[in-house]
Formats: C-alpha cells, sequence, structure tokens
C-alpha cells in the first residue's frame, strides 16, 4: 500500500496486523480524491479521518494539500499504524492522532467543523444515521458495505 498522489507520493504504508482493518485500495482512494478535488475540498482543509485504520485516507489528503487532519481510532495497532505512516511520509506535524470510539468523538467536538470527514467504519456498521446527525463536517466521504440513507441536512453527491 503506497500514498497515490502528492507530496508523499510513493511512500509506502503499513496497515495494523490482523483482519479488524481493511485498508482502503489505491485505486479507490485516487478517484476519491480525484474527485474531492474537483470540489475544491481539499486544498487546506481540515480532515477528519474516523475509524481511520493505518491511515490511508487521511494521509492521502495531507499528501495532497490538506492543512490538518484529526486521526481518530480506538484500537491501539490502528494508532501505532497511523503514527509510524505520518513519520514515513513526514507529515506528522500536520496530524492529531485521538484514542476513542468515533461516536464518542464526535459527540464531545463541542464547536469544532471539519470541512471533510472521512469514514471507513467496520462492513457492518449499523449507527450511519446517529453518528452522520452528530457528525460537524461540511463534506462526508463514506465507505460501507451497504446502502446508507443519510439522514435530514445530508445529501448524497455522488455514491
Amino acid at each position: 500500500m503506497r500514498v497515490v498522489s502528492g507530496s508523499a507520493r510513493g511512500r509506502k504504508l503499513v496497515a495494523p496486523e490482523g483482519a479488524r482493518t481493511r485498508p482502503t485500495p489505491e485505486r479507490v482512494r485516487e478517484a476519491t480524491f480525484n474527485a474531492l478535488g474537483s470540489l475544491g475540498a481539499i486544498d487546506g482543509a481540515m480532515v477528519l479521518d474516523l475509524f481511520a485504520g493505518s491511515g490511508a485516507m487521511g494521509i492521502e489528503a495531507l499528501s495532497r494539500g490538506a492543512a490538518r487532519v484529526t486521526f481518530v481510532d480506538s484500537d491501539a495497532a490502528a494508532r501505532r499504524a497511523i503514527a509510524n505512516n505520518l513519520a514515513t511520509c513526514s507529515l506528522s506535524e500536520a496530524a492529531e492522532v485521538v484514542a476513542i470510539p468515533a461516536e464518542r468523538f464526535v459527540r464531545s467536538t463541542g464547536e469544532r467543523c471539519w470541512d471533510l470527514a472521512l469514514l471507513d467504519p467496520p462492513y457492518d456498521y449499523e449507527s450511519w444515521p446517529e453518528l452522520l446527525l452528530d457528525l460537524p463536517a461540511q463534506i462526508a466521504v463514506l465507505e460501507s458495505g451497504g446502502p446508507v440513507d443519510p439522514p435530514f441536512g445530508w445529501e448524497v453527491v455522488r455514491s
């Protein structure tokens, strides 16, 4: 697994051991970030990477010009992988890694708001409506094992 584009292009990323994390494939990251780039959603953005896993999505955002990324994952192995990947890409200064379940983090953000949120929970995740109702972000990219019916206030732009 490598960073697709930007300042850290080609840098190798590691994933946490085990089957709990399934990193987003490079082609999917490339297509996602090309689409986000066409919307002007990356350059200078404050990004939230929930269920961050290896951190590949947030690192891709930083590599492509995001100002700062907050990585949230409750798994210690995932946070170690994120820290390792940030150091490998020389992006640690623009990142914050938080050890808390995503839902609790979102409920506790207070007045904080992000330009872009990247959400990649386990495929069997079922709490989308509650999470999205509390999500303080302008744009959200969801990776899901099935269709997600967004609650009031959210609109599907691309699927």
